[in-house]
């Protein structure tokens, strides 16, 4: 039997302890504590806080100082520590038997090894470099940087530098050293971590010259931790320089020290994570310790029903690079006292014939109860005929999560078939959907409630997000822009060199002033759950019709043929809109006039004769960003005659090899339009 829903755990704590009575059997009885989390956010989050009994040497007084956005002030006067929070599961966890983290790469795997991270040992190594960072100096505020993949000593640095005030920001080492310098110049790091290389898809690859030109090029480091992944061989002396110091990985986490975090202000500044980067420099965005507490806490226990493995034996997986916000959501498990599951390698496998039962059998092998992906994913799975329970023992399997785009009604039906049924129902599906920008969900899932295929399950709480039109008008089912009319805690402090708060401002507050508009179409459904359109940015509007992408790429990637499709509309002033599709079609297969028409009668069918392409071509590849996200706007950009350079970030990008293929396409078109 599955344990019981947490919420139902908070909704008796708010009962007891508030004198609130709520229900959430369904969709009528959510609606009612939606409306009280985002009516009283006072109440809500101090509920929040106090249900997860968080921690401050010094009282709460206040829980919002001010609601304006931007510039909302939480909790004044209260002190936090993310490690903290994470290391007070530490003794019970263990006593219990859970690992803190449980560990692959493509190599275990292969073998059937599964590596475990102890509590006791976690706390000894981030204690021990937590130590190390304050003795190179390192205070509360400094920027420490890191190239590391999805590991446990990725988990170490992160968790250290949170320890002692620091200020973490990371990227994954499969990216180019322009994007990285892009986003770790703005913020004049102290102290970089970084492995020599790492392998991805069976292939090895060597980051030593990467790291050379990252120390060439980034002044202020004083410091440089080298963990020889790749080559035990490697020598971190060969990385210092006359105003630069050294350091081995494995020394710096040798130590048995005492944990003392530091009590920061609630506030204080946890990581940098940054936008995109596909167009212009990548915002550098700056979150803080309580409010990230807050919605992960929220979120993960909450909406996602992942709650402390001593109580359930819970294990949280969400397959993610550490250059995604969901590397950081995956970690944010800690903070409940989960067991996390980290996979570090390709979810297709070995390079070559794709192979993508791998993240299925690395669940299997991890025992995970909570598995989650991009829905891209799953969209492979589905191509590829995945059978996951032939693959995998995933028995302990409860939950399924999936974001990073809209999962197609196929991806739900593909899931539901192919997955174990848990008590004699289908499979709990969880889609959510929220941002890099805010650490968290605007949209989520909620067990206690029906799922509907193709359609998020409901609002999150604490989070007042609606549909608006272009005069701010709140629409119900219909299309609108999705908008959050009141602040969250997690929302960002400030950008980073943004001194009078300009360029926030105008990231997401400068179409509806006072409001986040998140740049997302959205619909509320009648039931109040939610589908996601796609950006607002990237829409199709089509002879006065407005749609997002997304409908079309469910509709194009329905067919067994195609296996990935962008599209994008070029409007232009007093001439007729062109929309031209690319598609990707499976090995052998060619877009003849046959295959041409089945597209074409697909959309016209599944969407209106209005959005059907003016032209149709086969291509190798969508271009795609680190995160997995299609390059839809960049795209556009390009055709529209914007300089390759400046919209085309290829260092940013997951197959940067495609470029050069829509750069010529955009100068014939170019050519031929004129």
């Amino acid at each position: 039997m599955s344990p019981e829903p947490r919420i139902l755990g908070y909704l008796r704590w708010l009962r007891a302890q508030r004198g609130l009575d709520f229900t959430v059997g369904d969709e009528a009885s959510y609606d009612a504590l939606w409306r009280w989390s985002t009516g009283d956010l006072d109440a809500f989050w101090r509920s929040i806080w106090d249900h997860f009994d968080l921690r401050s040497p010094t009282p709460v007084t206040t829980v919002l100082a001010d609601a304006r956005m931007p510039g909302a002030r939480w909790f004044p006067g209260v002190q936090v520590n993310y490690a903290q929070q994470v290391m007070r599961h530490a003794d019970a966890a263990h006593a219990a038997g859970h690992p803190a983290i449980v560990h692959a790469d493509e190599a275990m795997l292969a073998r059937g090894e599964l590596g475990e991270v102890s509590w006791p040992e976690l706390r000894r190594q981030v204690a021990s470099l937590a130590a190390r960072l304050r003795a190179m100096g390192v205070a509360p505020g400094d920027r420490v940087v890191a190239v590391l993949p999805n590991t446990p000593q990725t988990v170490v640095a992160f968790l250290a530098c949170a320890s002692v005030g620091a200020v973490w920001s990371v990227c994954s080492p499969d990216m180019g050293p322009v994007a990285v310098l892009d986003r770790f110049r703005q913020i004049e790091p102290k102290v970089l971590i970084a492995c020599d290389g790492y392998v991805f898809g069976g292939v090895a690859h060597d980051r030593r010259p990467l790291l050379h030109q990252l120390l060439a090029e980034l002044p202020t480091l004083t410091d440089v931790v080298v963990w020889p992944r790749l080559d035990a061989g490697t020598d971190a002396q060969a990385f210092a320089g006359a105003r630069r110091r050294a350091h081995e990985w494995g020394t710096l986490v040798a130590d048995d020290v005492a944990f003392e975090p530091a009590w920061l202000p609630f506030d204080h500044p946890l990581w940098i994570v940054y936008s995109s980067g596909t167009t212009g420099l990548p915002k550098a965005i700056v979150h803080g310790h309580g409010g990230v507490m807050l919605e992960a806490l929220k979120l993960g226990v909450l909406h996602n029903d992942v709650g402390a493995s001593v109580d359930t034996g819970d294990r949280f997986h969400w397959y993610s690079s550490t250059g995604w916000i969901m590397w950081n959501c995956q970690v944010g498990g800690l903070l409940g006292g989960t067991t996390i599951c980290l996979f570090d390698g390709s979810p297709a496998g070995p390079h070559g014939a794709p192979d993508w039962t791998t993240l299925w059998r690395f669940a299997g092998l991890a025992g995970a109860t909570f598995f989650g992906a991009g829905a891209a994913f799953y969209a492979s799975c589905l191509k590829a005929d995945v059978k996951p329970q032939h693959a995998a023992a995933l028995s302990r399997l409860r939950a399924v999560g999936s974001t990073g785009s809209p999962l197609a009604v196929e991806g739900y039906r593909w899931i539901w078939e192919r997955l174990p049924r848990v008590d004699g129902e289908r499979i709990w599906l969880t889609s959510i959907s929220g941002g890099t920008d805010f650490a968290g969900a605007f949209i989520a899932g909620l067990r206690t409630l029906p799922v509907v295929e193709g359609e998020m399950q409901c609002r999150c709480l604490g989070a007042a997000v609606e549909a608006w039109d272009e005069q701010g008008r709140a629409l119900v089912d219909e299309v609108g822009e999705l908008v959050c009319t009141k602040p969250m805690p997690s929302m960002p402090l400030y950008l980073w060199n943004d001194p009078d708060g300009t360029r926030l401002h105008d990231s997401y507050f400068d179409v509806y002033p006072g409001v986040w508009r998140h740049g997302d179409w959205i619909r509320i459904t009648p039931r109040g759950g939610a589908i996601i359109y796609g950006r607002s940015d990237a829409t199709i509007n089509r002879h006065g019709i407005r749609m997002g992408t997304a409908e079309l790429y469910r509709a194009v990637e329905a067919l067994p043929e195609v296996l990935d499709s962008l599209v994008v509309d070029l409007e232009y002033l007093g001439r007729e809109s062109y929309m031209p599709l690319f598609v990707v079609l499976r090995d052998g297969v060619v877009l003849d006039a046959a295959l041409e028409k089945r597209i074409r009668d697909e959309i016209r069918t599944a969407l209106s004769p209005r959005h059907v392409p003016s032209e149709i071509v086969q291509v190798k590849a969508i271009p795609r960003t680190l995160s997995g996200k299609k390059m839809e706007l960049p795209v556009k950009k390009l055709l529209l005659g914007a300089d390759p350079a400046k919209v085309m970030n290829r260092d940013a990008m997951a197959n940067a090899d495609c470029v050069d293929w829509y750069v010529e396409f955009a100068r014939r078109r170019a050519a031929g339009a004129g």
